[in-house]
C-alpha cells in the first residue's frame, strides 16, 4: 500500500519521558560547557532553549543550524560557534546521560525489518533541532541502524520544523517521494498528524502520545506501537 514510511523519533521509534529527557540533557550539557566557556549555566541553558525555539520558527531562509548558532551568540553575548566541534564531542559522549529517560520498544526494530523485507523506503522525520551526532545517537538508543533510513532530518540539512507543512514538502523534494504513496508515523498530534493535510496517510502511536489541545483522534489510525506493527503486517 505504501512506498514510503516517515517515522518520528522521540516518543515514537524511541519511547521517552520528554520532561525528564530535557532536564537531564540540559543539566549534562551545561555541566560540560558552562565552566570551560566561563558563562553562567542558566544563561547557557537559555541559549540552548531559545535556539531550539528559533529553529522551530524557521521558515526556510537558511538552515536550522545557522538559526541555532545565531541565537546562541545573541543570548550568550559571544561567538559560540567556535565550540561546535566540542558540541559534537558532547553528543558522542556525555549525551549518553539522557538515555536513562528513554526506553526501547522491540516493535520499532520489527517494523523496520518488515518494511525492509518488502522494499519500502524509510525516513526519520524527527524535528531537526539537533545535530547529526545527537540524532544518530538517539536512533542507536532505539536499537536501530541509521543505515536503514534513506534520509534523517537534522539541524544541518533542514530549514524548517514540524508542524510547518513545508518541512514535509522539503522531505518529498529531497527524497523524490509523493505524499499519496507515503505514511507518517508519530506520537505528536500537532506535529506529526498535520502531514495528513498534504495527502500523507498517518498513524498515531499512542504509547508516548502528545496531544496538547486534546484534539479528537477518531480521524486518525492509532494504537500502541505493537498495534501499529500488527496493522503494518496487513498492508506491506
Amino acid at each position: 500500500m505504501y512506498k514510503n514510511y516517515l517515522f518520528d523519533l522521540d516518543g515514537t521509534l524511541l519511547p521517552m519521558d520528554m520532561e525528564k529527557f530535557v532536564e537531564i540533557y540540559l543539566a549534562s550539557i551545561c555541566k560540560k560547557f558552562a565552566p570551560n566557556i566561563g558563562i553562567d549555566p542558566k544563561l547557557f541553558a537559555k541559549g540552548i532553549w531559545k535556539g531550539s525555539g528559533a529553529m522551530g520558527k524557521n521558515d526556510g531562509d537558511c538552515l536550522n543550524i545557522e538559526v541555532f548558532w545565531r541565537t546562541m551568540n545573541d543570548v550568550c553575548g559571544k561567538d559560540m560557534r567556535v565550540f561546535s566541534d566540542d558540541f559534537d564531542d558532547y553528543y558522542r559522549n556525555e549525551f549518553i546521560a539522557a538515555r536513562q529517560a528513554t526506553s526501547v520498544t522491540p516493535y520499532a526494530k520489527k517494523s523496520v525489518e518488515l518494511i525492509k523485507q518488502h522494499g519500502g523506503k524509510m525516513i526519520v522525520a524527527t524535528n531537526p533541532i539537533f545535530p547529526k551526532a545527537a540524532t544518530y545517537r538517539r536512533i542507536e538508543w532505539a536499537g536501530l541502524d541509521v543505515n536503514d533510513f534513506e534520509f534523517i532530518t537534522t539541524y544541518d540539512n533542514s530549514s524548517r520544523c514540524k508542524p510547518n507543512l513545508n518541512y514535509f514538502y522539503d522531505i518529498c523534494s529531497i527524497c523524490g517521494i509523493v505524499p499519496e504513496e507515503s505514511i507518517m508515523i508519530g506520537n505528536d498530534v500537532d506535529e506529526d498528524m498535520c502531514a495528513s493535510r498534504l495527502g500523507f496517510d498517518v498513524y498515531l502511536v499512542k504509547d508516548c502520545m502528545i496531544n496538547r489541545r486534546n484534539k479528537d483522534l477518531r480521524y486518525y489510525k492509532s494504537g500502541s506501537f505493537e498495534e501499529f506493527y500488527n496493522w503494518l503486517k496487513t498492508v506491506v
